[in-house]
């Protein structure tokens, strides 16, 4: 049978799934002799059990009196009875801190009866009758679902006809009278009176506190914060000590260190004459702590050693609640506090210092989300802000510019040095440009998974998406915004990709000294400024070089570009995952790559295959100097180019608008000419109903001639070129999509005849690896046959995820997304944190069978999820060589990677 309830001497800070985290800390402040005041906790598995059934076990009840009996014994005192009752706190506490979350029920016991036992043990009518309010006035809002307007407008009533803002200028029949109109409230509202029975109150209070843990505001802050709907809430009955007995007693809550900065001091709030909650809730301007030293010299003298005893002992910062009754000081919880991303760098390398921790756990103490937080440009708090719309936070920052309303435009303003925002209803591939010429991407449409959301993280770019606020109107070149607001082009805009805002005109922004130092810009070694930015960068400096130190994961970076290429270099990334070929056929290109579809279209002729190699032809040196920058940014280690992936209609017009130009030419007479109709004709030709599983990849390459053998030829050619410069390039060949070996083998075989060929005509010999990507759940299945033609696996995740799941990614997050993460069939979108379950089963299969088949295969992934953080810990438990992802998420790679490897989820896996 398991043991419901734990008196506070029987339970240890290690027992948080058990006792939550409260309950535990409760007793291991116990353990350590400090003043906790007595009490018990009743399990999470009790809160499990309750949830379950609809009611307590009998074990339980059982339990909860025999300790009970057990306080009341100790105390001296009896719940809710005599000249002296016990009264007691019922508080919620789960395993992970969720602040605010669930229910607390305080002065449980009180009644027409011990209310006066109460004033007369404590000499103080006023503070009886003001705990008794308190009681009815929580236990309604959080025991009986009241409204708890019903109760404030009462306090703010009384305090209007006494003439006062306060509530410590009401006097006891002040508290009297509100005790009867809060009992009043309760009757009205529930049609029964409050109950006086003491156990009974427990009992429901109890009851709520488990009821709380399925409450709307806690079931969103766990899908937020990624907790577990299953692990249920402990409640912890606590004998009550009180605050509100006068102005030698108070409340208070404490830092070990500024939860903001990291510094060490002394911080925190006191309140006089007050209860905890009333800190909370702000009803009275707080007290800094540094003030109780002239109020109670004595308690604060006792607070601080106590603080510094729990640092110790738990090696972190610590978050504190005390109470202070009548001059006697009382440890209500701790727990370990919860800080900001810079204070958590900070912190974490001080800790080190101080001999309290060694640098592995100083890595594990900090987190990659923590890191990108401190990456991202951010708006002054302080300043002024008219907010006109608010969407998804797809990729944070923030970024302020003009807004411009096509890519072209965006482009020739920041090339004449203005800053722009590109704001579209979504974007698309031919938005690139304006997409990299913007400081962010604002759209009406689209979620995180969108192009735009994707485009931007992979650029370190700000961008908010599905601001479905926004009215935005292309051709008229502007957007209606929230309260009628009009953005013309050219009316500055501030975005903020960090909360999803969208402010009308320019809001200051706090560039990121993170950022410079890992471009290089800032020696984190350098003494000459010691400023508090600088003390984060050597933070920031000293955790990184020890995760790099400890990780076995390599990190690479997607990049298509020389540029992202170079900079993805300097933050730390050992080489290139995914270079993505088909970025390399817009802008002026596409007229070759219309070339080439139009010659594909035609019946086999010499005129056909005149056509498209003519398109071939004029396509190699554009392709070739491409890839010429790349291998050049990174000189000496591997650059995985992945052939061509998408449907080729991408590179086309649109069926429809075609269509309709055409028709509009007709119909006003006017000549439609040859290379139109023949365009129509091709994209209606090549026109698919599920493109994405279409004619694409590997299929693409195999059904137009010369294609594949193209982009081989011009990797080959460029890497001879740069090794002929004294380089060492070291280019891998990608091939998409592969279902079945046969389809890799065909493909390798011409690769391996061009490159002989490349070898021979420029006298370099570059060896090439050849692979393919593993983003088809059949690929999966048959990895072990793919590995005896592929030296290599890349998991393209995105697709797999895609296939896996059946889901179309272009629709699905719109369309109902929301609703499943609601109902909790989802804790995050499986696009943005790897299914590890079913998705990450068919890469667990296709690494053990690959490897089974061939030793020496590598094994990399270079979907988005490459950056992911709990992604990562999962790629480096299967034990893959490598992860690759945006050039802006290299370091968030790295840190996770060797959080991973510390904490033995990678260390052993090779």
């Amino acid at each position: 049978m398991p043991k419901y309830v734990y008196d506070f001497t029987e339970g240890n800070k290690d027992l948080k799934d058990l006792l939550g985290g409260k309950g535990a800390n409760l007793a291991e402040m116990t353990n350590l002799g400090l003043p906790v005041p007595p009490g018990f906790t009743i399990t999470t598995e009790a809160c499990q059990a309750y949830l379950q059934s609809g009611d307590e076990p009998q074990e339980m009840r059982e339990e909860v009196s025999e300790h009970l009996d057990s306080l009341e014994k100790a105390m001296g005192r009896t719940l809710g009875q005599g000249d002296d009752p016990l009264l007691v706190s019922v508080r919620s506490g789960a395993k992970f801190s969720m602040p605010g979350m669930m229910e607390t029920v305080l002065n449980v016991g009180l009644n027409d009866e011990s209310v006066q036992g109460l004033a007369k043990q404590s000499g103080s009518e006023r503070f009886a009758w003001d705990s008794y309010r308190r009681l009815i006035q929580m236990f309604g809002k959080t025991v009986l679902g009241i409204g708890g307007e019903h109760f404030e407008d009462a306090l703010e009533e009384a305090k209007k006809a006494r003439g006062t803002e306060s509530d410590l200028d009401l006097d006891e029949n002040d508290m009297r009278r509100l005790v009867d109109t809060f009992k009043g409230v309760i009757r009205e509202q529930t049609g029964h009176d409050f109950p006086t029975d003491p156990r009974e109150q427990m009992d429901l209070a109890v009851r709520a506190v488990f009821d709380s843990w399925n409450a709307p505001r806690a079931i969103l802050y766990r899908r937020q914060e990624r907790i577990p709907a299953d692990l249920g809430t402990a409640v912890n009955v606590v004998a009550m000590v009180f605050g509100n007995l006068g102005m030698d007693s108070g409340t208070g809550v404490a830092f070990t260190r500024d939860p903001g900065s990291g510094q060490q001091g002394i911080y925190g709030d006191y309140l006089q004459n007050a209860q905890g909650e009333d800190v909370v809730a702000g009803i009275r301007n707080t007290l800094p702590l540094q003030k109780l030293e002239e109020i109670d010299k004595p308690a604060y003298d006792q607070l601080l050693e106590i603080m510094k005893t729990l640092e110790n002992h738990y090696r972190d910062l610590c978050d504190i609640e005390f109470t202070i009754e009548r001059n006697k000081l009382w440890m209500l919880q701790t727990r370990v506090g919860k800080r900001t991303a810079g204070a958590a760098f900070r912190i974490a390398t001080q800790l080190v210092d101080q001999g309290l921790i060694e640098m592995d756990e100083a890595v594990t103490r900090v987190t990659g989300d923590q890191l990108a937080q401190l990456m991202f440009p951010r708006f002054d708090a302080k300043a002024d802000k008219e907010q006109i719309a608010e969407g998804m936070n797809a990729s944070p920052g923030a970024a302020v510019g003009k807004a411009v309303f096509d890519s072209d435009r965006a482009e020739a303003m920041a090339n004449d040095g203005e800053a722009v925002i590109l704001v579209r209803r979504e974007t698309n591939p031919d938005d690139l440009n304006g997409m990299i010429a913007a400081q962010g991407i604002l759209t009406s449409r689209g979620g995180k998974t969108s192009h735009a959301a994707v485009v931007a993280r992979g650029m370190g770019k700000t961008c908010v998406c599905g601001a479905e606020e926004l009215d935005v109107d292309l051709k008229g070149r502007k957007f209606t915004a929230r309260g009628g607001a009009v953005v013309k082009e050219g009316d500055v805009i501030s975005i903020d990709g960090t909360s999803g805002a969208v402010y009308l005109g320019e809001v200051p922004v706090q560039p990121s000294e993170v950022v410079r130092y890992f471009e290089r810009e800032i020696d984190a070694e350098s003494r000459d400024t010691d400023s508090d930015a600088m003390d984060l960068v050597r933070a920031v400096h000293r955790i990184m070089t020890h995760a790099d130190e400890a990780r076995v994961l390599k990190v690479r970076a997607n990049s298509d570009t020389p540029e992202d290429s170079a900079r993805a270099r300097r933050f730390g990334a050992e080489g290139i995952g995914l270079c993505r070929t088909e970025h390399m056929f817009l802008g002026d290109r596409r007229q070759h790559v219309e070339r080439l579809i139009l010659a594909t279209t035609l019946a086999d002729s010499d005129e056909a295959q005149e056509e498209r190699d003519a398109a071939l032809q004029a396509l190699l040196p554009l392709q070739r100097e491409d890839f010429v920058g790349i291998f050049e940014a990174m000189d000496g280690l591997p650059v995985t180019v992945r052939l061509i992936d998408p449907p080729l209609h991408e590179f086309l017009p649109d069926l429809t608008e075609l269509t309709s130009a055409v028709a509009v030419k007709e119909a006003r007479g006017e000549k439609v000419d040859d290379h139109e109709r023949a365009l129509l004709e091709a994209v209606q030709r090549m026109h698919e109903q599920n493109p994405m599983l279409g004619l694409r990849g590997v299929r693409l390459g195999l059904v137009i001639p010369g294609l594949f053998a193209l982009q081989v030829r011009a990797i080959a050619e460029a890497a001879a070129q740069v090794k002929s410069d004294g380089k060492d390039p070291h280019p891998e060949i990608m091939v998409p999509l592969v279902g079945a070996v046969q389809e890799l083998e065909v493909v390798k075989e011409e690769a391996l005849r061009i490159l002989a060929e490349v070898a021979e005509e420029t006298g370099q010999d570059v060896p090439a690896l050849i692979g393919t990507m593993i983003e088809v759940p059949r690929a999966a299945l048959t990895a072990g046959q793919i590995a005896e033609a592929a030296e290599f696996f890349s998991f393209g995740t995105n697709d797999l995820t895609q296939m896996g799941w059946g889901f179309s990614r272009d629709d699905v997050e719109a369309a109902f997304f929301s609703r499943y993460l609601q109902l909790g069939i989802f804790g995050v979108s499986p696009f943005e944190s790897l299914d590890q379950e079913g998705v990450g089963r068919l890469v667990r299969i296709a690494s053990e069978e690959g490897r089974a088949a061939r030793p020496d295969l590598h094994l990399g992934v270079c979907g988005e999820h490459g950056g992911d953080p709990d992604s990562i810990h999962f790629f480096a438990e299967v034990g893959l060589d490598y992860v690759s992802c945006s050039p802006f998420r290299v370091p968030v790679a790295r840190l996770e990677a060797g959080r991973a490897a510390i904490v033995g989820m990678g260390s052993d896996s090779r």
